[in-house]
């Protein structure tokens, strides 16, 4: 501290050289952020698919007798994932070392990294998977046949190894983030999730501390690229955190129901935020067949570095928001009417036709009752020549012409009888169309406007934005409301980025707009 005073005052004092020092610094400063980019980079390359599979045909052999809680196999698992934890150096977390015992020889397994920070080493990540299965399978918790070893490749073997493998990973490369990490390996969740709800009970830590807890269950079993997230709507913006941190090629599947059927919840039930990550149910779910060749390890690479990615970036953050109590009442019908789409808008002119007609113009099929060109006058089998003064030849030039022109409009038509044209004065519905956008904000979700409607030919629709796409910032300008949003599309004109999330997916696109006198987002 005492060189950097005196490296200032140097500056300050030596006017002539003060820009060396700022630039020597700065060069600092970048080799520093380069080289921990650097050690990121190695950390996440170094989960591999070949050790994934490893401990997934360990955790599912037969040797394990099906991992169920409190068996002879259940707590030799659990002495392989001790062995782990204690190879990669953790301090123990449990009440007896790394172990947490409770109920009929059941254990919880617990072990964590100490955060750098001396302030936000004081908050907690949670990261956990149930590592016991089924055992033989019985009538209650198996799909049958019964009587024999239920391996629980998937459920939850592929989450426990993954869990492992970021440990490798932190550990290898001396990764460590400001907050402290605690890895917890629950026993006993397939009889109702009792491990995570005993440790609730009886935490080795204050519950207060704990600011993020993450579920890995059932990951074996990418199909389609798609990842079901679950409990984004547990803490504001966790959508936007999960999908920044997806710089691979999944789909993301954000739901919103939050059921208790894995360990997420024991948390989701005590008001803290918490992020699950899933595959999707299968065929072999809770059978004998849920085997170690049926798991897709090249997929389980891409869940383990994404979940690493997450990790890292929960653990590192200044803050993090806390848990959104809204979401205790939201429910897939919820998301349903969030996210339903909204009709089309009516046409601003009101009137069809069959294309374009030999004489030259469009030849009008129909006009709709009480619509601009109804009152208008205009008839059917009338020719539209020009609108607005530009000749009309393409049709979808027209109909450009029509969303972008001011409500005072002219048409020029051809009706049969009438040696000249007729000039009809419009009073076109809705407005100007400059964007070409509708869209809705909410409180689960800050910074972002969720679309609800594209205009077809809009400048929106050219910039390929589609229903469903979140925007998070224009021009690289982000936003705290739909007001300053609206601002920053107003004072913007020309090719105007647009950043974007789809699937989980951070996108970026160009929107033309218009420089016109009345504007509107739609």
């Amino acid at each position: 501290m005492c060189r950097f005073t005196n490296w200032i005052n140097c500056c300050l004092s030596r006017k002539a050289t003060c820009g060396a020092w700022v630039l020597f610094l700065w060069g600092c400063c970048l080799s520093l952020v380069q080289a921990e980019e650097a050690k990121l980079s190695a950390a996440v390359k170094s989960i591999k698919k070949g050790d994934l599979e490893y401990h997934v045909k360990t955790l599912a052999n037969d040797t394990f007798e099906g991992r169920q809680a409190g068996s002879r196999g259940g707590r030799a698992a659990g002495i392989y994932l001790v062995k782990e934890m204690e190879k990669h150096q953790m301090t123990p977390a449990g009440n007896d070392g790394y172990f947490q015992s409770f109920g009929p020889l059941c254990r919880n397994i617990l072990g964590r990294f100490e955060g750098t920070d001396p302030q936000l080493k004081q908050e907690v990540i949670v990261i956990g998977a149930h590592y016991d299965h089924v055992g033989y399978g019985n009538q209650q918790n198996s799909f049958g046949p019964i009587g024999y070893i239920h391996n629980g490749a998937d459920d939850n073997a592929s989450g426990t190894a993954a869990l492992l493998e970021v440990m490798e990973a932190l550990a290898q490369h001396e990764v460590r983030t400001k907050r402290t990490l605690l890895f917890a390996l629950w026993d006993s969740e397939e009889n109702g999730l009792l491990g995570s709800k005993h440790w609730m009970s009886h935490p080795t830590i204050s519950l207060s501390q704990i600011k993020l807890g993450f579920n890995l269950d059932m990951v074996g079993r990418l199909r389609d690229q798609k990842l079901e997230v679950l409990g984004v709507r547990t803490a504001p913006g966790l959508r936007a955190f999960a999908s920044r941190q997806n710089t691979g090629n999944l789909d993301l599947f954000f739901n919103w129901e939050l059921k208790d059927d894995s360990d997420h919840h024991s948390f989701f039930s005590r008001n803290i935020p918490v992020l699950m990550l899933h595959t999707g149910l299968h065929d072999d779910y809770h059978r004998p067949s849920d085997d170690p060749e049926k798991v897709n390890v090249e997929g389980m690479e891409q869940v383990t570095q994404y979940l690493f990615r997450l990790i890292v970036d929960a653990g590192d953050r200044p803050a993090l928001p806390g848990f959104r109590r809204e979401s205790l009442r939201e429910t897939p019908n919820s998301q349903k009417l969030v996210e339903t789409p909204l009709p089309p808008l009516p046409g601003r002119l009101g009137v069809a036709w069959r294309g374009l007609a030999a004489e030259g113009g469009f030849l009008v099929s129909g006009v709709a009752a009480g619509s601009a060109a109804s009152k208008a006058g205009v008839r059917t089998g009338d020719r539209l020549l020009k609108f607005n003064g530009t000749e009309l030849t393409d049709e979808q030039a027209f109909q450009r012409l029509v969303l972008h022109a001011p409500t005072a409009s002219t048409l020029s038509v051809a009706r049969a009888g009438q040696a000249e044209p007729l000039e009809l004065p419009l009073e076109l519905g809705g407005s100007p169309v400059r964007v070409g956008i509708s869209w809705r904000i909410d409180n689960g979700e800050p910074g972002v406007v969720f679309l609800n409607r594209v205009i077809p030919l809009s400048p929106a629709a050219d910039a390929q934005l589609q229903v469903g796409d979140r925007i998070l910032s224009v021009a690289s300008q982000p936003f705290a409301d739909s007001e300053t949003f609206l601002q920053l599309l107003a004072t913007h004109t020309g090719p105007t980025p647009l950043e974007i999330e789809r699937s989980g997916k951070i996108l970026t696109t160009t929107l033309n707009l218009p420089a016109t006198e009345e504007k509107s987002a739609e």
